[in-house]
């Protein structure tokens, strides 16, 4: 009888499952065991640069011209920008209604604390500049800036289409390179059980499985937030569009499992490009949307800032008004536009927050204790968030095609 190798849902449960045990009964060793989730998350940031570049490059030809590229990038500048007020008042509605910092009573510091995170710089059109344009694009793609990135394949996928068949060389070389891309991430992807083992077995050698009572009702209402804001403003968005959300959930099941388990979406951002050319959506549109929406729709996140910030205001017992509170939207939806590839973006924009509405800055080191918890959230919910997106703008363009087994799928069977 012939062994049937299991599925990549069912190793990375496996290996979460394995990590809880080894982490709680053999803790000495687990805390060592990190070094299989940095092995995993450096041999994803490997094959990030070349893969969007190499993917964007080709999709951006295959739009053809300024004139196109100007239309899906305003449908998908203006979706984002919906999607991330959205995001950013269920953060604010569920806080206020679940008040998990309520009763804490935290008392504020004499001293300033060094809470190891440094406060986001104030936004100006300036340093979003310095952020969009690369002065270097070897430079960009070494500490894997995203939105760089874009911006130079937007350029070159432009210059390649316009110069008839010189580039038609380079597309091919590009398409070429894109499958090869995406046959190395098969490969690195079945080192991801190991990556989520190391990870979960070292978090809870670190923190141990009290933690999880501890935090109990800011953890719920925080992932009650993110339910809420999947299956009811993400769904009622597919209805709108005629979009089979569940359907969708389907494709990209590995992908947002993988998010999860290393709290990391950008770790998933391979898989999550294949499951949405599966599920229908056109490779430019794919090719597009998917890279932008790294840098300016993570859902997750975007939510967490809002809740995070007044979780702050009512542990510590200083209420923060209707009005001081869309002031911080207001504020939070231009400055996390220029956060984009910062590790730890969300708790740098935090600390700028609270720095700005004089709260304690010593209450992040509260949030620091479970955020590897809530990063496996919001890193699931980026995933699904970007999906959807992608998903709206193919259906926009009238470019969503019936599922059927892509070149990708092809390459697999290969």
């Amino acid at each position: 009888m012939k062994f049937k190798k299991p599925s990549l849902i069912v190793q990375i449960f496996s290996g979460m499952l394995l990590g809880i045990i080894v982490g709680y009964f053999w803790k000495d060793a687990a805390v060592n065991l990190h070094i299989l989730s940095d092995i995993f998350m450096r041999l994803i940031k490997m094959i990030i640069a070349p893969l969007i570049f190499s993917v964007l490059v080709v999709g951006i030809a295959k739009v053809g011209d300024f004139k196109s590229v100007g239309r899906i990038g305003t449908k998908t500048i203006v979706y984002f920008t919906t999607a991330a007020i959205v995001a950013l008042l269920v953060g604010l509605l569920v806080v206020n209604i679940a008040k998990p910092g309520a009763g804490m009573h935290l008392k504020v510091p004499d001293a300033p604390v060094n809470t190891g995170v440094e406060a986001a710089k104030p936004f100006t059109i300036n340093t979003f500049v310095e952020h969009l344009i690369p002065t270097s694009i070897a430079e960009a793609m070494s500490k894997n800036e995203v939105l760089p990135i874009v911006v130079f394949a937007l350029f070159f996928g432009v210059a390649a289409a316009s110069a008839g068949k010189y580039g038609k060389v380079v597309i091919d070389f590009f398409d070429s390179t894109s499958h090869i891309m995406f046959k190395i991430t098969n490969y690195v992807m079945s080192f991801a059980p190991f990556g989520v083992f190391g990870s979960i077995s070292a978090v809870v050698a670190h923190h141990g499985l009290g933690i999880l009572g501890s935090y109990l009702k800011l953890i719920s209402a925080f992932y009650l937030g993110l339910v809420l804001f999947v299956f009811i403003i993400l769904l009622l968005v597919c209805v709108l569009f005629k979009i089979k959300f569940f359907k969708l959930l389907s494709f990209i099941k590995e992908p947002t499992i993988l998010a999860f388990s290393t709290a990391s979406s950008e770790a998933a951002m391979p898989k999550t490009i294949e499951s949405l050319e599966r599920f229908g959506c056109s490779n430019r549109i794919v090719s597009f949307v998917l890279p932008l929406g790294y840098s300016f729709n993570l859902d997750g996140s975007m939510m967490y800032i809002t809740f995070a910030t007044v979780f702050i205001s009512q542990a510590y017992d200083i209420p923060m008004s209707v009005g001081d509170q869309v002031i911080m939207l207001l504020i939070l939806l231009i400055t996390s536009k220029g956060m984009a590839g910062i590790p730890r973006a969300s708790m740098v924009i935090i600390a700028g927050t609270v720095e700005h509405f004089h709260l304690p800055a010593a209450g992040i080191l509260v949030l620091l204790g479970i955020d590897q918890i809530l990063d496996m959230g919001r890193s699931a919910t980026n995933v699904v968030g970007n999906a959807v997106a992608t998903a709206v703008i193919s259906k926009w363009e009238g470019e969503m095609h019936s599922t059927s087994v892509s070149d990708i799928d092809k390459l697999k069977l290969d």
